[in-house]
């Protein structure tokens, strides 16, 4: 089966994992991986990379992300979404467009988040979700998150409706509980839904049943590339192709890259153009393999 990246738009219910795990096997993948984690409450877009496409889940984990998202205020569970049970409550005070406002303000740009309990996050081994499943807690180091937009699409009686873009890392769960906080109550979600992952802004989604039917025909697949587009390009010639191949860079001048800048990532095509992988664009002008796809994958 071909490698390749599918959009899926992970349905209600089922880990993102539990969804990768499926889709792998009816491609009949040898690898796979998902770029970012969706709860298993959450729905929405969950890029599936496959054999010769994992080679670029890091390129797109880099990229920033849009959520729909619920906040239920006056309750929080100890997940921080609909999922757990609820272990505190709290009077909602007054609200209204203006106030909200005021406390999504100081959300918006570079802040730290502490990162949940009930996340995949390890501790000397053990993902934090399990320690919280036993009652314990233990430290966390905040991150430094990004929000480059997070605004009010609803009030209605006691939930907001919001939508957020972020860089990665970002917790939805918890900022939705630092939202609630912020208005004088807790708060947890009901809803959560990944609108977009970069460089997919307006890609269409597939849904879980029209993968699996279509997995027979090889369908739904994008190639690799697609998610390099922001990158700069070179196309070498076949003597190239093979020193790359060896692990060896091409020496200073040997390819012309478009758009090329010292340290950054360069997208490599051979010479009737099928994409052969990652380089790297050295100070000295080098051009160094980073991440090749396998030959008979191209």
């Amino acid at each position: 089966m071909p490698s390749g990246i599918i959009l899926l738009d992970k349905p209600k219910g089922l880990s993102s994992n539990g969804a990768l795990q499926r889709v792998r096997k009816a491609y009949r993948a040898a690898s796979a991986g998902h770029v970012g984690t969706l709860d298993p409450m959450a729905t929405g877009m969950l890029p599936l990379c496959l054999d010769e496409a994992t080679k670029v889940i890091a390129e797109i984990e880099s990229g920033a992300k849009c959520y729909e998202f619920t906040v239920q205020l006056g309750a929080r569970t100890d997940t921080g979404d609909a999922d757990g049970r609820v272990i505190e409550e709290q009077p909602v005070p007054p609200l209204d467009a203006q106030r909200i406002e005021s406390a999504l303000t100081g959300f918006r740009g570079t802040l730290q988040q502490v990162p949940p309990m009930y996340s995949a996050l390890k501790r000397e081994g053990r993902p934090l979700y399990e320690l919280a499943r036993q009652g314990l807690e233990v430290e966390r180091a905040a991150r430094t998150i990004e929000i480059r937009r997070l605004d009010l699409v609803e009030l209605a009686g006691n939930t907001l409706r919001l939508i957020c873009e972020c860089a990665k890392g970002t917790y939805i769960r918890v900022l939705g509980e630092d939202i609630s906080r912020a208005l004088g109550t807790c708060g947890h979600l009901i809803q959560l839904r990944r609108a977009w992952v970069e460089p997919f802004r307006s890609a269409p989604m597939v849904e879980l049943t029209a993968v699996l039917e279509g997995a027979a025909r090889g369908e739904h697949l994008q190639a690799p590339d697609v998610a390099l587009q922001g990158l700069p390009q070179t196309r070498v010639t076949a003597a190239q192709v093979a020193t790359l191949r060896h692990g060896q860079p091409l020496e200073p001048g040997a390819a012309f890259i478009d758009g090329g800048v010292t340290g950054r990532r360069v997208r490599v095509y051979g010479p009737e153009g099928a994409f052969l992988g990652l380089a790297e664009l050295l100070a000295d002008g080098r051009l160094q393999p980073r991440r090749l796809m396998v030959a008979n994958a191209t």
